[in-house]
C-alpha cells in the first residue's frame, strides 16, 4: 500500500513509520498497526459490502478495498472527502465510494452491510449503524466516556435485536462528531489553535511551584536521607507499596532499597514482594534466607527484560538481605517473593519437582495434565492465539484440575513442609492464571491487565495470610501498579491495579509511594525482546506533574500527599495533569502518546519522591558473576 500517497507531501518520509500522522482539518491518518487490527477484527473473507465511517485520507478504505467487493465510506469534512476521493480514483480504487455527510447516521441507501468500521471514537455505539448491519455482521468502533480515550470494541449482530460486544484493545482516536456521536466543540469542529497562556493560569502554576518548594523535604544523598518523617507518615501500615516511574532507573531502585531496609530493621516487615515472577524470586529467596533445600536449577530473571532485576542495584539489596537474615533465627528471616505470572513453564517445573519428592503418583498425573501446554513452551502467546481461534484445545480444565488436586491435599502436604507447599501452590495458581492470561490477551489490554494485577494482589494476600495476622509486606512495582488506578485514566478504561485493590482491602493501612524524574538516562529497549540501551530521558513536558517538580528547583525531595502541608498545595496538585510512565520499552519519538497519561497525584499516591536527574541501572555483566557459589540467584 503506497501510504505516502495519502499523506501531505512534507510527511512523505514518515509514511512507513508505524505511527499515526496528522492530515488536514485537524485529523489523523491511523497507525498502520491499528488499521490492520481493525481490518482483521472485521473477519472479512472477500466479496463483502463494507461501510467505513471516517474516510480521512482514504488510506484505510484502500486497505479494505483489497479484500471487500465494495467499500462505502463517509467523511464529515468536505475537503477531506473530496481529496480522498481524488486520491482513491487516481490509484485505481474503483470499488470505493465516498460520501460527504454525518457518519454517525451511516449510509442507509446501501445497507445492510456485512461489516462496518468506524475510525473515530464515540460515547456509545450509534444505533443507526447497528441497524444497518446484517445479521451475522461485525461492527468495529472505538467507544469511551472520554473524547480522547476509548476501548476498541467489536459488535456482532446475532439477530434482529440481539448484539454481542467484545473488547479488543485500548486506543486513542479523534472524536466521532455527529447526531449520534459527540457534539461539535465549535460549529465546524475544527480544533482551534492553541490559545496563548493565560496570565492567571500561569500565575496559579507559579504559586503551586512555590507551595511544592515550601512543603517538600529536600535531601542530599540516598544513603544519608533522614527517613524518620516518612516512617512517621507510614505509621502502622501493613502494606507499603514502593513504585518507580521506569523499570530502568538507578535512583528509584536505590531509594526503594533504602526505605525497605529501614522498614525491615525498624518496623519488622516480613517480606519484600516484587513485580517479578514467583519461581525466579524463589531462587533469590532461597539465597537470602540460607535455605537448606536445593535451589532451583535455572538462573533467576534470565528472560527479557533481564536488566529489570539482574542489575547492580538489586544485587546490593539481595546481598544486604542475606547478611541481615544471617543474624536471625530461620523462622524470623525476611523473605523475597515474586508477584507476577509470566513464568508459566518454570512454575510447571517447580510443581513437578515438588510433587516428585512428596507424591510421585500425583507427579505423574501432573505431567499428563501439564503436557497440554508443552508444545508452546518457546512462545506461550502462540498458545493463546491458537486456543482462541479454535486451532488447538484449551488447557484450562487440565491446569485448574491440577490446582484443585493440590488444594485437596493441602493438609497432608503442608504438614510435610509448609514453606515448600506454599511455593507449590503459588506456582500451580500461577500456571492456571497464566494459561488464562495468554488466552485473553488477544481480547485487549483491559482484561489481561486486570487478570495480571488481580493475580499479583491475590499473591500478596496469600503471603500476608501465610505469615500471620501480624505480618507486614513491602511491594516493589511500577507506579502504574502501586498508585491507585481510580485516580488515573486507567479507571475510564475499566482497569484496576494492586494499588487500588490494596486501598479497598486495607484502607489507610496501605501506603503507596510514587517516584518521578525530569531527565537523565534510563535502561530500556526500543522494542519487545530488543537489546537493552542506555537512552536519554526527554525533559518533562509542560503541564505535567514532573514539570512542576522540576520548576521547584530542588534536586531531590520527599513530598507528603496523604497530609499536604497546605490547602493550596492539595488543591493545586489535585487538578488532573499529565504524568509520565516508562516501562521496559521507551520511545522518545512518541513521548506524549506513548508515555504520558492523565492523573490526580494526591489520590494516586500517599507520598511522592522526586529525583530531578536520574541515571540508568547498571546491568550485571558475566565478569561480575564469575566464581560465585551455585546458590547465587543471578548465576552466569
Amino acid at each position: 500500500m503506497p501510504r505516502e500517497q495519502f499523506l501531505p507531501a512534507a510527511l512523505g518520509e514518515f509514511a512507513y513509520d508505524d505511527a499515526p500522522l496528522p492530515i488536514d482539518e485537524g485529523q489523523t491518518i491511523s497507525q498502520p498497526y491499528i488499521v490492520a487490527l481493525m481490518t482483521e477484527a472485521l473477519g472479512l473473507q472477500g466479496g463483502e459490502r463494507v461501510l467505513e465511517i471516517g474516510t480521512g485520507s482514504g488510506y484505510a478504505a484502500a486497505v479494505l478495498a483489497h479484500i471487500a467487493k465494495d467499500v462505502y465510506t463517509v467523511e464529515r469534512y468536505g475537503q477531506l472527502a473530496t481529496k480522498a476521493a481524488d486520491t482513491l480514483s487516481h490509484l485505481g480504487y474503483g470499488n470505493v465510494h465516498v460520501l460527504h455527510g454525518d457518519g454517525t447516521l451511516g449510509w442507509p441507501e446501501h445497507a445492510p452491510y456485512d461489516a462496518i468500521v468506524v475510525a473515530a471514537g464515540g460515547p456509545s455505539v450509534p444505533e443507526a449503524l447497528k441497524a444497518q448491519l446484517k445479521v451475522g455482521g461485525r461492527l468495529v468502533i472505538p467507544v469511551g466516556a472520554d473524547r480522547g480515550l476509548q476501548e476498541l470494541v467489536r459488535v456482532t449482530r446475532r439477530s434482529q435485536h440481539d448484539y454481542q460486544q467484545e473488547d479488543l484493545a485500548d486506543v486513542r482516536f479523534v472524536p466521532l462528531v455527529g447526531a449520534e456521536g459527540w457534539a461539535p466543540e465549535r460549529p465546524d469542529d475544527i480544533p482551534p489553535p492553541a490559545p496563548p497562556p493565560r496570565r492567571r493560569s500561569r500565575d496559579a502554576d507559579l504559586e503551586l511551584v512555590e507551595s511544592i518548594r515550601a512543603a517538600c523535604e529536600p535531601f542530599q544523598d540516598i544513603e544519608t536521607v533522614d527517613l524518620n518523617p516518612l516512617l512517621a507518615r507510614i505509621g502502622d501500615a501493613r502494606v507499603v507499596l514502593l513504585g518507580e516511574a521506569s523499570h530502568g532507573t538507578s535512583e528509584f531502585y536505590r531509594m526503594r532499597e533504602r526505605i525497605s531496609r529501614e522498614l525491615i530493621e525498624r518496623r519488622g516487615f516480613s517480606f519484600v514482594a516484587i513485580e517479578g515472577d514467583w519461581p525466579d524470586a524463589a531462587r533469590v529467596d532461597h539465597y537470602v534466607r540460607h535455605a537448606e533445600y536445593p535451589p532451583s536449577e535455572w538462573t533467576a530473571f534470565a528472560r527479557f527484560p533481564t536488566w529489570m532485576w539482574r542489575n547492580e542495584e538489586v544485587r546490593r539489596f539481595v546481598d544486604w538481605l542475606r547478611d541481615h537474615n544471617q543474624q536471625l533465627e530461620p523462622q524470623r528471616r525476611v523473605t523475597f517473593r515474586g508477584l507476577d505470572l509470566y513464568s508459566l513453564y518454570n512454575s510447571i517445573r517447580s510443581v513437578l519437582a515438588y510433587l516428585d519428592q512428596v507424591d510421585p503418583h500425583t507427579a505423574r498425573v501432573a505431567r499428563l495434565r501439564y503436557g497440554c501446554l508443552t508444545p508452546w513452551e518457546a512462545d506461550p502467546a502462540t498458545y493463546g492465539r491458537a486456543a482462541l481461534t479454535g486451532q488447538y484445545e484449551t488447557c484450562e480444565t487440565k491446569v485448574v484440575a491440577m490446582l484443585n488436586t493440590l488444594r485437596s491435599k493441602q493438609q497432608a502436604y503442608a504438614e510435610h513442609d509448609g514453606e515448600r507447599f506454599l511455593d507449590a501452590m503459588q506456582n500451580a495458581q500461577l500456571v492456571a492464571n497464566a494459561e488464562q492470561y495468554y488466552r485473553i490477551m488477544y481480547y485487549g489490554s483491559r482484561a489481561s491487565w486486570n487478570l495480571r494485577d488481580g493475580h499479583m494482589f491475590d499473591t500478596l494476600k496469600n503471603l500476608l495470610e501465610f505469615y500471620g495476622p501480624d505480618s507486614r509486606g513491602i511491594v516493589w512495582a511500577h507506579n502504574s501498579h502501586v498508585g491507585d488506578s481510580i485516580a488515573t485514566e486507567m479507571s475510564h478504561r475499566g482497569e484496576y491495579n494492586i494499588g487500588h485493590l490494596c486501598k479497598q482491602e486495607f484502607g489507610r493501612a496501605a501506603f503507596s509511594i510514587g517516584f518521578g524524574t525530569h531527565d537523565g538516562t534510563v535502561a530500556a529497549a526500543s522494542d519487545w525482546d530488543g537489546p537493552m540501551q542506555t537512552m536519554k530521558v526527554t525533559p518533562s513536558l509542560a503541564n505535567s506533574y514532573e514539570a512542576l517538580c522540576h520548576e521547584a528547583g530542588e534536586q531531590q525531595f520527599l513530598l507528603s500527599l496523604r497530609a499536604p502541608s497546605s490547602p493550596e498545595l492539595l488543591a493545586g496538585l489535585s487538578r488532573p495533569r499529565l504524568e509520565r510512565a516508562i516501562g521496559v520499552i521507551y520511545r522518545p519519538e512518541t513521548e506524549l502518546q506513548s508515555h504520558y497519561f492523565q492523573a490526580d497525584l494526591t489520590r494516586q499516591f500517599d507520598e511522592y519522591i522526586w529525583f530531578d536527574r536520574t541515571h540508568a541501572v547498571t546491568p550485571l555483566q558475566v565478569q561480575m558473576l564469575a566464581g560465585l557459589p551455585d546458590t547465587y540467584p543471578f548465576g552466569v
